[in-house]
């Protein structure tokens, strides 16, 4: 066990060294990237037996959460947040281990589809029942604290802009 908790002699030294006016957003942040590294353990750690790093977990969900199990390249990478570099890395990294496949559309041969295959979905179901599992059912806080941590980051994401 740690004798000091880092981040709060972080904060005592920034309002020791007269940057009171930003303690408290350092903290917050600070502890926002912390909470982000551990969860990412987590992570990583369930999803390893399986070959699928998270990113690429999220590409197969998405994809197996659609109707025909495809989305245009373009749209996943939207929904995934990232850039189109990532998107492609991920869906080629995909296709190699057998889980997706890249198609042109039938209807606009500018468009390339991600789709994903029977063995994707297979994958994808088992690691999302060992997330929720591992992660997800029981992240830590308790839920009444999850679901103020919701609201609340909810929140905090809008002003920085996302929507």
């Amino acid at each position: 066990m740690r004798e000091t908790d880092p981040i709060a002699e972080a904060a005592r030294q920034w309002r020791a060294h007269g940057w009171e006016a930003a303690a408290d957003g350092m903290t917050l942040v600070t502890s926002i990237v912390r909470v982000h590294q551990l969860l990412m353990e987590q992570i990583d750690a369930t999803l390893r037996p399986f070959g699928l790093t998270f990113a690429r977990f999220e590409a197969l969900r998405l994809l197996a959460f659609t109707s025909k199990g495809e989305l245009p390249m373009s749209k996943l990478g939207s929904l995934l947040q990232v850039h189109p570099t990532s998107v492609t890395s991920a869906v080629s990294r995909l296709e190699e281990q057998g889980f997706a496949r890249r198609t042109p559309s039938e209807t606009d041969k500018r468009v390339v589809l991600a789709t994903i295959t029977d063995s994707g979905r297979k994958i994808v179901e088992e690691a999302t029942e060992a997330l929720n599992s591992a992660v997800f059912n029981e992240p830590g806080p308790s839920h009444q604290d999850v679901a103020t941590l919701i609201t609340q980051l909810s929140g905090f994401r809008a002003v920085l802009g996302d929507s």
